[in-house]
């Protein structure tokens, strides 16, 4: 079944934009299976926008730039089959991709056999240059009805930045993910600004429908498209991935594998919280602790746009698993690092049931042995702790 569990695998966009072309993809691809990253469980490789030619041919059909792609879709397509991964493509709601090629609006029922004929097997359909007087719903119901009527599976991965709470009808529309923000950035304040947003919405995924907290920006260290800003610290990224991990968003890989720092390649390939995003059932995590912080005054005077008066920095999390386990999960958002504590009553597991948590550290494998009533840890600046845990019982 499609989307039973988040989708993983890498995108063009967030690095190479516009300068993609078929040898680029195969390296990647040949880096994906070398490396170890579709045994770990990444199979989607996805060219973004900017793989067309800028007009339709004569019989109104989208066609590959044959400088990009000098074989065609179906060839390369055919060749990630070879090796065992799944071929996703590019198009839009509107009029046009938001970097201005023909997109589906219109030609959703024909654009869909096409990728289907080329044997795509995830379709990513964003939303630029949507006409102001047509039905975002309506428009996504239609391309989701065109891929079910071509009769190939292909993942509807739809991209419409939240609009319209697309939150409460996406899974509906039949769409396997959602995107429910706008873009991420290569930078701390963006993917912390995108989870943040989302905070009110983790319980709005589940098996078949995923909550899409966009691609990762982890181990590109401001070298790509999406570099704006500051370039993320490694704790940052390690706060990154262990978010979208424990959200159970879809795992899309932005930066170039080929040439990643072993720090950063041992951390998306780690297995345990791999298997916290792909987990069976799926379950959002919850929220056990948070403590807030007013904002200075002299932040507030000196922001370019209005800030809240009170922003949140510390943050625990517990998540269910489906095999009787749980993860704890500690988020510091502070400039110097801090202490932070969870509560096991808060979690439904008091001290006086005689129950604790037995707890290994996600990241360097320690085993803290049966903690009871609480647990303390001290986190690093913008930087997270991870434990795998399972009840034990410790008397009373």
């Amino acid at each position: 079944m499609i989307a039973e569990k988040p989708p993983m695998g890498w995108n063009t966009w967030n690095t190479f934009g516009e300068k993609i072309n078929e040898e680029l993809i195969i390296q990647i691809a040949d880096a994906m299976v070398g490396k170890g990253y579709q045994k770990a469980g990444y199979e989607y490789v996805v060219v973004d926008d900017c793989w067309a030619l800028k007009e339709r041919d004569g019989e109104g059909n989208l066609v590959p730039d044959p400088k990009k792609f000098p074989h065609g879709m179906k060839a390369l397509a055919d060749y990630l089959h070879g090796i065992g991964l799944k071929f996703g493509i590019y198009s839009c709601a509107g009029i046009m991709t938001c970097a201005g090629y023909p997109s589906s609006y219109d030609h959703e029922f024909q654009d869909a056999r096409q990728f289907a004929d080329w044997g795509v097997d995830y379709l990513k359909y964003d939303f630029c240059h949507f006409p102001d007087s047509a039905d975002c719903k309506s428009r996504y119901h239609t391309m989701s009805m065109a891929l079910k009527a071509t009769g190939r599976e292909i993942l509807f991965a739809a991209c419409n930045w939240g609009q319209e709470e697309s939150w409460n009808w996406m899974r509906s529309i039949g769409a396997h993910t959602y995107r429910s923000t706008g873009d991420i950035f290569d930078n701390f304040q963006s993917f912390m600004g995108i989870f943040r947003s989302q905070l009110d919405h983790l319980s709005q995924s589940a098996p078949y429908c995923f909550n899409d907290l966009d691609m990762l920006t982890v181990g590109m260290y401001n070298q790509g498209n999406a570099a704006i800003g500051r370039p993320c610290t490694d704790g940052e990224y390690r706060m990154q991935f262990a978010l979208w991990c424990l959200a159970g968003s879809p795992l899309i890989i932005g930066a170039d594998i080929r040439h990643l720092k072993p720090e950063m390649e041992a951390l998306l390939l780690n297995p345990s919280l791999i298997s916290t995003n792909q987990d069976p059932e799926c379950r959002p995590p919850y929220l056990v602790g948070k403590r807030s912080v007013a904002v200075p005054q002299e932040d507030r005077e000196n922001a370019v746009e209005p800030v809240c008066m009170v922003k949140d920095q510390l943050y625990t999390f517990i998540k269910h698993l489906s095999n009787r386990e749980f993860i704890i999960a500690y988020f510091n958002l502070f400039e110097d690092g801090r202490e932070l504590t969870c509560i096991f009553a808060d979690a439904g597991v008091p001290y006086g049931s005689g129950y604790g948590f037995h707890m290994e550290d996600i990241f360097t494998g320690e085993d803290l042995g049966v903690r009871r009533d609480y647990h303390n840890v001290f986190v690093p600046a913008h930087d997270c702790r991870l434990y795998r845990c399972h009840l034990e019982y410790g008397g009373k």
